[in-house]
């Protein structure tokens, strides 16, 4: 990370970082939904508890990655569409600005001819 800015100098592993801290709480979460669904299943054993508590927070934990996943592509998607849009829009702006300006030289061609 710069000092001045506090900005992290290497994105790449800012993402990682990002990541690396939504997995580990989305890892928690999954663990007390397991912990909590499992809680009401008092016929289950300890061992039949642990496991189904671990293929809960397993399928909740890639539910919760797949959902990032998704919302990640649909960013890249919109960014995207409104990159395209904004081009768009930037070269109208120039292109009325050149009119603009020709327009302009034109009235001060005329002007300065007439005086």
């Amino acid at each position: 990370m710069t000092a001045m800015e506090g900005l992290p100098v290497d994105l790449r592993a800012f993402h990682n970082e990002v990541e690396g801290h939504l997995l580990a709480a989305a890892h928690k979460e999954s663990r007390t939904a397991a912990a909590r669904f499992t809680a009401g299943l008092d016929w289950l054993s300890e061992d039949q508890r642990a496991e189904v508590e671990r293929q809960f927070a397993a399928e909740h934990l890639a539910l919760a990655r797949a959902s990032w996943q998704r919302t990640a592509r649909r960013g890249e998607e919109l960014r995207g569409e409104y990159e395209t849009v904004y081009r768009a829009l930037r070269a109208r702006l120039l292109a009325g600005l050149l009119l603009g300006v020709a327009l302009l030289v034109a009235v001060d061609l005329v002007v300065l001819a007439s005086a």
